[in-house]
């Protein structure tokens, strides 16, 4: 095994893994169960609060 047969592996699997990471995120962040608690959490900014 020369270093670049492992470079390249390790290129091709980092991308493919790092891929299926940000698919299950955008997966878990579009789920309709987690809508109420991500609409609450777009209005907090916009609440008005005396500090």
């Amino acid at each position: 095994m020369t270093y670049e047969t492992v470079a390249r592996f390790a290129q091709q699997f980092g991308l493919v893994y790092f891929g299926l990471i940000f698919l299950a995120g955008s997966v878990w962040a579009l789920l309709p169960r987690h809508r109420d608690t991500y609409r609450a959490a777009a209005r907090l900014p916009l609440e008005e609060e005396d500090l």
